[in-house]
């Protein structure tokens, strides 16, 4: 063989084992991301269960009576309900607001802008919806 054709034999044997070891990377940790995500739980409880959890652990670190347990989760779900209601009216108030910066905003927008307007507000409420179901709100 000569020098020339050997460099050339050199240069695709790294290569290939390069490529192999970078793809044997990506398999191995995809591999492995699956696995591990597959034995967690569900990450979003609803309310109830995440009162409940939380209820438990209050329980066995303060050293809850039963009693003490059902009337401590009432005040919690109370709480909740209330908490609830005051993030409702806010979002509405929120809600007002951006209403009112996009009439505004639209006024001073060219007929070409306001398609382009119009997409770029629904890209950002989807978003805006895709956090709050990914929050659980």
């Amino acid at each position: 063989m000569n020098p020339e054709t050997r460099q050339k034999a050199r240069l695709w044997l790294a290569l290939v084992f390069i490529l192999g070891a970078a793809i044997g990377g990506v398999f191995g940790y995809s591999f492995a991301h699956r696995s591990y995500a597959a034995t967690q739980g569900p990450t979003t409880l609803s309310e109830p269960e995440r009162r409940a959890k939380r209820m438990a652990e209050m329980t066995r670190e303060v050293g809850l009576t039963p009693e003490q347990s059902t009337q401590i989760d009432q005040i919690i779900h109370q709480a909740h309900d209330e908490i609830k209601a005051i993030h409702d009216r806010t979002d509405a108030d929120v809600d007002a607001v951006r209403q009112r910066a996009r009439e505004q905003t639209r006024t001073l927008l060219t007929p070409e802008q306001k398609p382009k307007f119009e997409s770029w507000i629904q890209r950002m409420d989807q978003e805006k919806k895709r956090q709050q179901q990914g929050a659980g709100k």
